[in-house]
């Protein structure tokens, strides 16, 4: 197993732990996170009726207008960010539980979340 797999294996695994204790519900639904090497993507999710609420990437034309430089980079992520949690709010979300992937709580993750916060969403 080379390196890249090896940190996959091992942010798949840290998901699966935190996901038995997390989970969305029409009350409080979930704010799932995932970044690739290209896109950050975020989507707040009703696990009971496995619906998607609201969803934003940096994949958008409308985000990647708002950003400089690449569609992966913290500026894209607080972009994201602010976008769910407004899409979030128009469907009458106003609280969610933060599903970080498996990553840890830092950069990317943590502006994404720190944008979410400062548009209304509680979590």
């Amino acid at each position: 197993m080379n390196r890249v797999q090896k940190k996959r294996y091992q942010r798949q695994r840290s998901h699966k732990r935190l996901r038995r204790r997390i989970r969305g519900t029409a009350a409080r639904p979930r704010l799932a996170v995932f970044k690739s090497l290209k896109f950050v993507y975020a989507q707040v999710i009703d696990d009971d009726s496995g619906q998607t609420v609201a969803q934003a990437s940096s994949l958008e034309i409308s985000i990647r207008e708002k950003i400089k430089g690449g569609c992966c980079n913290r500026a894209a992520a607080k972009a994201v960010g602010e976008a769910v949690a407004e899409r979030a709010k128009e469907k009458g979300v106003s609280t969610v539980v933060f599903d970080r992937g498996g990553y840890i709580y830092h950069g990317k993750i943590q502006e994404l979340a720190d944008a979410a916060r400062s548009k209304g969403l509680e979590f």
